[in-house]
């Protein structure tokens, strides 16, 4: 494990280019090892969570998670219990008997609050994941658009169903050109797994043809975590969330960071690009029973 007050060179070698070091080492005191009380509390009310996994061919997988309040579970001040939700068919659990490197993002869609934590994972009965944390922190409410959650969407829907791809379908398409929000995974061999947030008004994902996608990077908290792992490890994963009819579209692939500031200029507001290469894609039907529905725009959001 890492020292978690230092950053990786990919982390350190993004903000560099980014000219944001100073702030960036400012920074490293939010990062803890342990579950402080604050975060427990949070987590005691959480419903939804996203998890970074690798698969045995090192390909990066951004996985949802759902489930009742108290789902994501603290029972000492290093170890956290998920109870998992995902279906058979996704990567997940598979992914865990192999690397026990697991990223786990905890996002409130009301509050716009989220919290990572990334750790070593070990399988247990049940589909339940123990969680022994090596980052835990929480993260700046930028570019959530904030969603309520529907009260009567605890209910049973049809049986999942997945569909394997290796590009982008019309469909698919629309809905990642249509997404104000996406979830992204990510990996360094010398830190953990990662997940975090991407937000953005509608059409700030582009699709250049069935096997690419890009999009940018807006400013954040500065300490480029997702971006420093790329540059060191270029695979990564993307998961889009239909949020009314709880699909789910899961995208693995690899990744590429872009400076060239004319290509940057035609994004408001960017202050790099991340090209995406897809190598496979899994749709998921009723992934979740939950839906949510949508409330307001970040403000933080570029026009």
């Amino acid at each position: 494990m890492r020292n978690i007050s230092t950053y990786h060179a990919g982390e350190l070698t993004v903000q560099a280019q980014a000219g944001v070091q100073t702030e960036a080492a400012h920074l490293t005191k939010i990062i803890g090892a342990s579950i402080n009380p604050t975060a427990r509390d949070f987590l005691r009310t959480q419903r939804l969570a996203i998890a970074s996994t690798i698969d045995k061919h090192g390909k990066v997988w951004a996985s949802l998670l759902t489930g009742k309040p108290g789902f994501v579970q603290v029972v000492a001040e290093q170890l956290v219990q998920v109870q998992t939700t995902a279906n058979s068919s996704d990567p997940l659990l598979k992914n865990l008997s192999i690397h026990d490197d697991i990223g786990i993002l905890v996002i409130d869609l009301v509050t716009r609050r989220r919290l990572r934590i990334n750790g070593k994972a070990e399988l247990k009965q049940n589909g339940r994941i123990d969680v022994q944390t090596q980052q835990v922190y929480f993260n700046c409410p930028k570019y959530i658009q904030t969603r309520d959650l529907v009260a009567e969407s605890d209910r049973q829907t049809a049986i999942p169903e997945v569909y394997s791809y290796t590009a982008l379908t019309p469909a698919q398409q629309q809905w990642i050109t249509q997404a104000d929000t996406f979830f992204i995974a990510s990996f360094h061999p010398q830190s953990s797994a990662d997940a975090s947030h991407r937000g953005g008004y509608p059409g700030f994902v582009q699709v250049l043809n069935a096997t690419e996608l890009v999009f940018p990077d807006y400013t954040g908290n500065n300490m480029f975590n997702t971006l420093g792992n790329i540059a060191q490890y270029a695979q990564i994963g993307l998961l889009f969330l239909d949020f009314v009819c709880g699909h789910t579209l899961q995208l693995t692939g690899t990744a590429k960071i872009i400076w060239d500031t004319n290509r940057i200029a035609q994004f408001i507001g960017a202050e790099c690009l991340v090209e995406f290469h897809i190598d496979r894609v899994l749709e998921t039907t009723h992934a979740t029973n939950l839906c949510w529905e949508f409330a307001q725009y970040s403000p933080y959001n570029p026009k």
